[in-house]
């Protein structure tokens, strides 16, 4: 050990010595600090700009962690640094024939790899030093500083440097110039990181190749996400070049044959690769999520969904080559799908996940698949794919064997996965978004849905009411059923049918979570009503969801609440928009019923109602406990009788009509205990809000998708959708100013720079003296 230490001091005082390690401990200076006060001016523009209260979210990531912040930008140069500084650590041995004295010397070949490496490594650690000088300014600047998160970065790259430092050693005792060393060594910089590319479509192939690339291996401890794997890899990496280094200069001083070097080195690949392997496997894989607030790390909520299962899941998916999303779920993108599921496999570990491969029409053609495949059957237009793909169509299922195993026809063929746990299967889809795959909220949904008794939401059909399966504008598919929409329901945890109001209908089955009534346009035969009432005297859960001038019909159905929908129809003053569009607030009721809805009425968001009627109710003679929901602007809008006439006036307040002012309720929750239970009750006076053609409104910024989801939630009582919300940052506030900024810039652009350069000359002059 004293050996290797007198050898790793000998080498750093040969790298001090250097004009070119300071050079490039100048560089790096420079570039970091530029990067560090450019963000830092950025801050301080917006905090005068929007005012002193300004706040920003995730301000220490915000700094450093994200693309073009400090430390991804210095990612993208280090491998610029290394191999000038190592390119001499060897061939500058064997040039100067130097080499032969080391080979004389008492002193051991690992030793002498070792010691150049530690000098290697502290020479890392100065550089690791100065960005510590970023960190240590930064929490000054930032209120509830996440040092997790940066020192986890820290970690990742000083891994990388010594990573980049051990290949850079292996080069440089390959050859005695300098030069050729550096070069080799970028080479083998480019290799692995275009090594996890190679042979994506071969099972076994494709984890030892994507184990080896170097891209991205520092993207989890950037984040704030240690894993043993990721540890593993840079050791083994570092170990393997070394070895290789030890192996190298031991053969110049021994008389072996070449069979036998290349079969040292062979197994010493095969070592690194078998470590590599296990050490990636999902079972053998340890995490710390070292941010402040666990943002790499599933929700509670999912945690707990997640830990609740107590046999294997098996997640197969099924992916279709003429699917547009068949690139995503290709055999090349196995990798990245596993990266995917990683957070869930860390606290599962018998999650198994399988592919299948198959080809079949798809119900709606697109230009993308058939454009050009007019005239060809299926299997002509997947040889056609096949070939564009460079794929064997013989690993493809065809249209009869898929349809013997599952029959996705219903689904559209698509790319999708099934979860399968004790029996019990559920789909789980991609979505017609950017993001494309599901998130947290939607696997959570999925996973519970295979556990617990699912809820029902039945809608009441028969009398022209809104259908939960149509897309015309007044209907509710958007909302409730459609498959590839991320916030429809059935991808948010819940089933939805339908109930056919006619004379065979008995009785509402019990099982349901809700029913829901959405503007009849008659009112119920008196079988379906008396069927009705006797649901509601059961304590049965209900949404009545109403319109103007159906107030008679829908009052019917709400003889045993109390309340009632008023005549006329509620109008709202506005420049932009017609008077029968009204935007009620929140109240504090719909924000206790999910926190995204609390951050909702914090925020005083509008909820967008064209075409809405008043409701009426009496606390006091109900036996319901009735909670407005949604209350009108007072300031500019009233509850206006007779016709309302939109295209010819100014629609304005009559008080001779019977116009009334007031801020009236246009959502009401009820509640009340019978025969054991809580029963929940919604009563609204518009049936648009959850309608396709007011969800698709872009015109009005309004939280109608978190509202009507939170509605149905509450009749689940908070069980779905899946909760998957996160604390909020605490790292939100600069505390810096212009005048200190200013002071800061010239100190890391200036001050240190030039520390730099003075010290450095003193001591290259003095050693030029000695």
């Amino acid at each position: 050990m004293k050996k290797t230490l007198k050898i790793a001091k000998l080498e750093l005082s040969n790298l001090f010595y250097s004009p070119i390690a300071w050079l490039l401990f100048l560089v790096f200076i420079i570039q970091a600090s530029m990067s560090f006060t450019d963000m830092l001016e950025g801050l301080v523009r917006s905090k005068d700009y929007s005012g002193a209260s300004t706040t920003f979210f995730f301000l220490t990531k915000s700094m450093f962690c994200r693309n073009g912040t400090l430390f991804p930008s210095l990612l993208g140069r280090l491998y610029l640094y290394i191999p000038l500084l190592t390119m001499g650590l060897i061939s500058r041995e064997i040039n100067s024939g130097t080499i032969s004295l080391l080979y004389s010397s008492p002193v051991k070949i690992r030793e002498i790899v070792a010691g150049k490496f530690l000098a290697m490594v502290v020479y890392n650690l100065c550089l690791i030093f100065i960005l510590t000088l970023f960190v240590f300014t930064a929490s000054f600047a930032i209120h509830r500083f996440d040092y997790g998160l940066v020192f986890s970065a820290l970690l990742g790259i000083f891994l990388l440097l010594c990573t980049y430092s051990a290949i850079g050693l292996f080069m440089s005792s390959l050859t005695s110039y300098q030069i050729v060393a550096a070069l080799s060594t970028f080479v083998v910089f480019a290799f692995l990181a275009y090594v996890g590319g190679l042979w994506q479509g071969v099972d076994f192939v494709r984890d030892l190749t994507y184990f080896l690339s170097i891209s991205g291996r520092t993207e989890k401890m950037i984040a704030g996400l240690i894993t043993t794997k990721d540890i593993a890899y840079f050791i083994v990496i570092i170990a393997m070049f070394l070895v290789f280094s030890v192996l190298k200069l031991k053969a110049g001083r021994e008389a072996k044959p070449w069979f036998v070097r290349a079969a040292r080195y062979l197994l010493c690949i095969i070592c690194a690769l078998f470590l590599g392997y296990i050490t990636s496997r999902p079972g053998y894989i340890g995490y710390y999520d070292a941010t402040l607030t666990k943002t790499n790390t599933l929700t509670k909520n999912a945690q707990k969904i997640i830990e609740g299962l107590d046999s294997p899941l098996e997640i197969t998916s099924y992916i279709n080559l003429l699917d547009r999303h068949y690139g995503l779920g290709s055999p090349e993108m196995r990798n990245a799908d596993l990266n995917r599921w990683e957070p869930y496999i860390r606290f599962k570990k018998d999650i198994n996940l399988k592919y299948v491969y198959y080809y079949d029409s798809i119900p709606q053609p697109s230009f993308y698949m058939y454009g050009g495949n007019k005239g060809l059957n299926i299997k002509q237009i997947s040889e056609r794919m096949a070939k564009i793909f460079k794929i064997n169509l013989k690993r493809f299922l065809t249209p009869d064997q898929i349809h013997k195993i599952i029959n996705l026809r219903p689904e559209g063929n698509p790319y999708i996965m099934q979860l399968k746990y004790k029996g019990k299967t559920t789909f789980l889809r991609l979505y017609n978004d950017a993001e494309t795959f599901p998130s947290e909220t939607e696997v959570s949904a999925a996973i519970k849905r295979l556990t617990v008794k699912l809820p029902v939401v039945a809608f009441l059909q028969g009398d022209y009411e809104r259908s939960p399966d149509k897309i015309g504008d007044r209907d509710y598919r958007t909302l409730t059923s459609e498959k590839t929409f991320r916030y429809a329901l059935i991808n948010q945890g819940f089933d939805v049918e339908s109930i056919q109001a006619d004379s065979s209908l008995r009785e509402i089955p019990s099982n349901i979570s809700v029913l829901v009534i959405a503007d009849p346009r008659k009112a119920l035969e008196p079988a379906a009503s008396a069927v009705l009432q006797q649901y509601i005297a059961n304590g049965g859960n209900l949404m009545v969801l109403g319109e103007p001038g159906k107030q008679q019909i829908v009052n019917s159905l709400l003889q045993a609440t109390d309340v009632r929908l008023m005549n006329g129809q509620l109008v709202q003053k506005s420049r932009d928009f017609a008077a029968n569009l009204v935007l009620p607030y929140l109240t504090k009721a719909s924000g206790d019923m999910s926190q995204t809805m609390r951050l909702h009425y914090l925020d005083s968001l509008r909820i967008s109602m064209p075409g809405a009627a008043a409701l009426a109710y009496n606390n006091d003679s109900s036996n319901f406990k009735v909670s407005p929901l949604l209350i009108t602007d007072i300031l500019v809008s009233w509850n206006k009788m007779g016709n309302l006439v939109l295209d010819s006036a100014a629609v304005s307040f009559d008080g001779k009509q019977g116009d009334q002012k007031g801020a009236f309720p246009t959502a009401l929750a009820l509640t009340r205990t019978i025969h054991g239970k809580l029963q929940r009750i919604i009563v609204t006076g518009d049936a648009d809000l959850m309608s396709n053609a007011e969800l698709g409104r872009g015109n009005v910024a309004t939280g109608n998708f978190d509202f009507n989801t939170a509605l149905f939630g509450w009749f689940t009582d908070g069980e779905f959708p899946i909760d998957s919300s996160r604390p909020k940052p605490e790292d939100i506030h600069f505390l810096l100013n212009d005048k200190e900024v200013a002071v800061l810039n010239i100190i890391f652009l200036w001050v240190l720079p030039g520390l730099v350069v003075i010290f450095s000359t003193i001591l290259l002059i003095r050693r030029k003296r000695k």
